[in-house]
């Protein structure tokens, strides 16, 4: 089985790309293939068209919080609200989600998952520092159009099941920052601003890509590259490729849990099927 890890951008350019690791799972190793990069959401969306079986973890949240779409009374089923989402303009989702935020007191203007909490990442209708609602609004609808299996929230098309009825493509939310902390602790591996790529964050990189290909995280999976590979990770001070591998590394784990009879992927059974929940969180 191909296994994908997908660092993501809204707004993809060739100067920042969308970054897709591909590899597999064997023994407990999990084997990088190859990095591609999409520049465009274009070449995102032909790329989930591909008929192509894989498992993905996508670094972007796969919903909102339950409570931001009761106070603004939209659709609280997954699909349906997703679809009312992609309606939108970013000037829209910036407005609605102001407002909700400005009628709330200081120290709680964000509304979050319950995964956002227990995984640490940032509330998914945050519009900067990461625009990561702008992601959703970007990614999620191009998921669900391409009829992928969203396991919790989206049983995806007929077109993408095998004669046993087994999803060819399985899509993930996963949070790179929660297997980087694990490792680093507060120590920032990434930047992408020039004046920021120190030496520092260089030796956070290197750090980080030895304690995966020791097995050395909540995952107990080995990360094996190549030379070659291995400095390409640490040499990408922006920290894109090492955000997708540990997306990928993310994504071989929930393989794993789907191997060994989990149903959702490793996910909980219990998840909130409107607000999503991050892979190994």
């Amino acid at each position: 089985m191909l296994l994908v890890g997908c660092d993501f951008s809204s707004s993809p350019s060739k100067r920042k790309q969308i970054v897709l690791a591909h590899g597999s799972l064997a023994q407990g190793r999990v084997q990088l293939s190859k990095l591609d990069r999409l520049d465009s959401l274009a070449s995102f969306s032909a790329w989930l068209h591909q008929p192509q079986s894989w498992v993905g973890g996508f670094d972007l949240p796969f919903g909102l919080p339950r409570e931001l779409v009761t106070t603004l009374n939209w659709p609280a089923e997954w699909e349906a609200c997703i679809r009312h989402y992609a309606t939108l303009s970013r000037e829209d989702i910036r407005t609605d989600f102001a407002g909700f935020c400005n009628s709330r007191p200081d120290g709680s203007k964000f509304a979050h998952r319950a995964t956002d909490r227990l995984a640490g990442s940032s509330s998914s209708m945050k519009w900067v520092n990461p625009p990561v609602a702008y992601m959703l609004h970007a990614g999620v609808p191009r998921l669900l159009d391409a009829g992928i299996y969203l396991p919790g929230l989206h049983a995806g098309n007929t077109l993408n099941r095998d004669g046993l009825g087994q999803a060819l493509r399985v899509a993930l939310e996963a949070y790179p920052g929660l297997l980087a902390r694990e490792v680093l602790g507060p120590r920032s591996y990434k930047s992408d601003e020039k004046s920021k790529q120190t030496a520092e964050r260089l030796i956070a990189r290197k750090d980080l890509v030895t304690a995966l290909e020791m097995g050395q995280t909540r995952l107990q999976l080995r990360l094996k590259v190549t030379h070659a590979q291995r400095d390409a990770l640490i040499d990408d001070a922006s920290g894109d490729a090492l955000d997708a591998v540990l997306c990928l590394m993310q994504a071989a784990w929930a393989h794993y849990q789907h191997l060994q009879g989990a149903t959702l992927y490793g996910l909980p059974q219990n998840m909130d099927p409107l607000e999503g929940w991050i892979v190994s969180a």
